[in-house]
Formats: C-alpha cells, sequence, structure tokens
C-alpha cells in the first residue's frame, strides 16, 4: 500500500470511530403555517398558532417561547371547567416521535402577553420556541386577520 492511501485510510478508519452527533429538537423540528392572530384593537395580548412537525423518533418537547413583540410568552391549553372553556399557562407541549402537535385557536397555542406595540395584518412576529434539549429555533410569523365563526356554524354549508 502507498503511504498517501496508508494515510487516507487511518484518517477514514478515525472519523468511522468517532460518535455521531446526536441531531437535536431544533434539527428534527419543523413548523408549518406558523401565524399570529391580529388582535382587536387595544387587547394587551393575542396568540401565536402553528404545527410543530417531528421527524425524529423520540419524542421532544416544545418548553418555551419568546418574541420581542411581547413582554412575555407563554405556552397555553383551553380546558372545559364546568362547561366553561378557561386558558391555562402549560409547562411543555409533546410533539411525538414521527408525530405533530396541532397548536390552534381554542387548544394549544402560544400566548403573547403585554404587547409592546400593535400588530396589524401583514405584520411579521419573530417567535423563538425552545426545546427540552436546550435547542432552540426561531420562526417568523405573519399576522393573520382571522374571522369569529359564530356559535354552532362549524360544518354548516350556505
Amino acid at each position: 500500500m502507498r503511504p498517501t492511501r496508508i494515510v487516507a485510510a487511518a484518517a477514514f478508519a478515525l472519523l468511522a470511530s468517532l460518535p455521531v452527533a446526536a441531531q437535536t429538537a431544533a434539527d428534527t423540528i419543523s413548523i408549518v403555517d406558523a401565524y399570529v392572530r391580529a388582535p382587536a384593537p387595544n387587547a394587551p395580548a393575542t396568540g401565536a398558532f402553528m404545527v410543530l412537525k417531528n421527524s425524529g423518533a423520540t419524542e421532544r418537547r416544545l418548553v418555551k417561547a419568546e418574541s420581542p413583540a411581547a413582554r412575555v410568552a407563554e405556552l397555553h391549553d383551553h380546558i372545559d371547567e364546568g362547561g366553561v372553556k378557561k386558558m391555562r399557562p402549560v409547562a411543555a407541549i409533546a410533539i411525538a416521535g414521527k408525530g405533530e402537535a396541532v397548536l390552534k385557536p381554542g387548544s394549544l397555542h402560544i400566548m403573547l402577553i403585554d404587547m409592546k406595540k400593535p400588530l396589524t395584518e401583514g405584520d411579521s412576529v419573530p417567535i423563538t420556541l425552545g426545546f427540552d434539549d436546550g435547542s432552540s429555533k426561531r420562526i417568523d410569523a405573519p399576522v393573520r386577520k382571522l374571522q369569529m365563526q359564530m356559535p354552532g356554524m362549524s360544518g354548516m354549508q350556505h
């Protein structure tokens, strides 16, 4: 074997023996259809919604959110307490391995509280998502004006 082949073979053997770096949550989580609801005039808070898709086999957890648009960002869920819908903070949102977590109105979402300036349709809100392994991912969520639906109208056709 020539010396250059010996060196190349040795380098390949060394690289092959090194442990492969594990993928972080930020590597395996993709964010689809992220948006922030346009708040009512003078409203101090609004919600951010999206689908978190996990391409990895390991369950990941969203544990925090931050945005320069709000003084506080919290992970929230809606609960039904005696027939009354209430929002409550949650410590984390699980994203199953090879699965997804859907953040939508009336369910899991990110609450943006104490807005620093008014948001209008077409604005973009930067949000940094923090995961249980310490990794993070920044997204820019467009502000959308959502139409309110009359109770009992879902699924009805005219």
